[in-house]
């Protein structure tokens, strides 16, 4: 049995996109952290703060990989399982709107300036706890870069049916201000914050022709396009050709162009069922 569930998670973890692969590893680690908690209680004692992000700049230095172990470890499940819904629901959308390869870039950066915030908010303020750990700074830089780039996209929630994305980002960051306000885990909201304005932060460098998921174009000044720098990249070994409604020719580079700027026009609920087809194959494609 346990061989075939290993076969499984491998499988999905080889086959699933970038969003899967996170989570993948996200369960893995918070099992393997939950199995040690309850059995060896004492030796969790000791390996905790290895894992989790000290918010004194001086112990960092000595534990700088505690940067992007606490983006991976929870120790609670309901704070492990919620992350992980939201991040298969807004990760995907991302994926699909401008490409899979900026899921890992965006959650990296996302939780580093999460990180960030939350070691300011230790020096600054007396009932900030010591440590931080999850990975919900990563995971709101993903949802609300979704939010950025497509505030009007549906996702249907129980009990309440379609709702706008851009609302349930209202909600989130709302209780995430609460959370600072009422010094409730205050550290950790403001690290919730530095996520959310990055994934912000990204979107919109990414419309004024800065992808941060490209290293090399940050340093490297290209010539301006005039399309639209909110777009998904990807290189084909050969460019196919669609006939629009007047008869003339297209190449799909230019075809998905125009679909996203349609979508910072309307929102991706105003595209059709084509041009949501369209997206999504230019999208998965390496």
């Amino acid at each position: 049995m346990f061989r075939s569930i290993y076969d499984d998670v491998k499988e999905s973890f080889l086959n699933g996109n970038m969003i899967v692969r996170i989570i993948i590893v996200n369960v893995v680690v918070y099992m393997v952290l939950a199995l040690t908690q309850a059995l060896f209680p004492a030796f969790f004692n000791q390996i905790f703060p290895y894992i989790a992000l000290p918010g004194d700049v001086k112990e960092l230095l000595f534990k700088p990989w505690t940067l992007l172990t606490h983006m991976f470890a929870h120790t609670g499940f309901f704070h492990m399982a919620w992350n992980m819904i939201i991040l298969y629901w807004f990760g995907n959308i991302v994926g699909d709107l401008i490409g899979d390869k900026r899921i890992v870039p965006i959650y990296f950066y996302g939780g580093l300036t999460g990180a960030l915030f939350f070691i300011v908010s230790a020096y600054l303020l007396p009932s900030v706890a010591s440590l931080a750990i999850g990975a919900s700074a990563a995971v709101l830089s993903i949802v609300f870069a979704a939010v950025a780039i497509s505030p009007d996209y549906r996702v249907h929630l129980i009990l309440l049916g379609p709702v706008k994305i851009k609302f349930i980002g209202l909600f989130i960051l709302f209780f995430d201000l609460l959370g600072v306000a009422s010094n409730v885990n205050t550290g950790g909201h403001i690290g919730h914050l530095g996520g959310t304005l990055f994934g912000f932060f990204f979107v919109y460098l990414l419309r004024d022709g800065v992808d941060l998921s490209d290293i090399k174009a940050i340093f490297i000044k290209k010539e301006p396009k005039k399309r639209s720098p909110l777009r998904v990249e990807y290189v084909a070994k050969t460019v196919k050709t669609n006939k629009t409604t007047e008869g003339k020719k297209m190449t799909t580079e230019d075809e998905v162009d125009r679909i996203l700027e349609k979508i910072k026009r309307e929102g991706y609920d105003k595209l059709t069922e084509g041009e949501k087809l369209t997206l999504h194959k230019a999208s998965t494609k390496d």
